[in-house]
């Protein structure tokens, strides 16, 4: 019986409608959040207690329905999503009412959007990437800290008496450079040097050309490569799935013949006994 249960809930967990029908309540439950954020009458804001309420039973069903029809299941909490989608369901079931855990119960059911990334493939392997490129961006994060602080030195030692509030030390200068590299009106900053320093547009534009094109196109290569090597595991893993579905399939209808071709040897043997009784009659 419980494998029969477990064959039905893992049709069920396979099945797209129920995979979009765990979307769109994530979706309505970020809807509820923002909701929740505006000024509504009485009437509104029961109704969205209901809905809290019915959203927060619907993720305690789906976790259950995920673990109950997971085939190894001392293996479903070694996966993180699977062990931050229990989290955030289980924090979910602090009343908000209460007043000492109100707050992190709101935080949570914030984070309950977060669960559309465990819900759809690609956002996986989106973050995946990311995670898995992070350690080869922290030399490029390293290089451009260095870039960074010399150009922020030299700022300090020409620009200081230009404008103290942006170059009076290294640390105002690293900010002002981060200004300039995200183009946050960084042509004020120039023209304003300018006119002491006609030359110090070449200042500008090396730093410019080093972190905002150089630095970020490598950045962008690194996340790039690490997310096509995560494709192509994914791909074999799928493979690989398929692939063991098929042999399983075929072991079945292996074994399905051999106990009818059994069944069939025991048949044969029965008639050729009633013969062989009958002839001796």
């Amino acid at each position: 019986m419980y494998e029969a249960l477990k064959g039905r809930l893992a049709t069920l967990k396979n099945n797209r409608l129920f995979e979009f029908a765990v979307i769109a309540v994530i979706i309505i439950s970020a809807l509820e959040i923002g909701a929740k954020t505006y000024e509504l009458p009485g009437l509104v804001n029961t109704m969205l207690v209901g809905l809290d309420w019915f959203i927060t039973v619907f993720f305690v069903v789906e976790i259950t329905i995920r673990f109950i029809a997971d085939s190894d299941k001392k293996h479903f909490f070694k996966n993180g999503w699977n062990v931050f989608d229990t989290l955030v369901v289980v924090v979910s079931l602090i009343p908000v009412n209460d007043s000492e855990l109100a707050l992190l119960a709101r935080l949570v059911r914030v984070f309950r959007v977060l669960r559309m990334i465990s819900i759809i493939p690609e956002l996986r392997t989106l973050i995946t990437s990311l995670l898995k490129a992070l350690p080869q961006m922290g030399y490029v994060v390293l290089l451009m800290f260095i870039i960074f602080y010399i150009y922020a030195a030299l700022g300090s030692y020409l620009f200081k008496d230009i404008n103290p509030f942006l170059w009076e030390n290294i640390a105002r200068s690293m900010l002002t450079l981060f200004r300039v590299m995200t183009f946050e009106d960084w042509t004020d900053i120039q023209y304003e040097t300018m006119e002491v320093y006609p030359w110090s547009w070449l200042f500008y534009m090396t730093f410019i050309f080093l972190t905002a094109f150089a630095f970020l196109n490598m950045v962008i290569g690194i996340v790039v490569n690490v997310m096509d090597k995560e494709s192509r595991l994914e791909l074999q893993a799928c493979e690989q799935e398929l692939e063991q579905n098929r042999e399983q399939q075929l072991n079945e209808q292996i074994a399905g013949l051999r106990s009818e071709i059994t069944e069939l040897k025991q048949l044969i043997v029965k008639q050729g006994g009633h013969g062989t009784s009958n002839d001796a009659s």
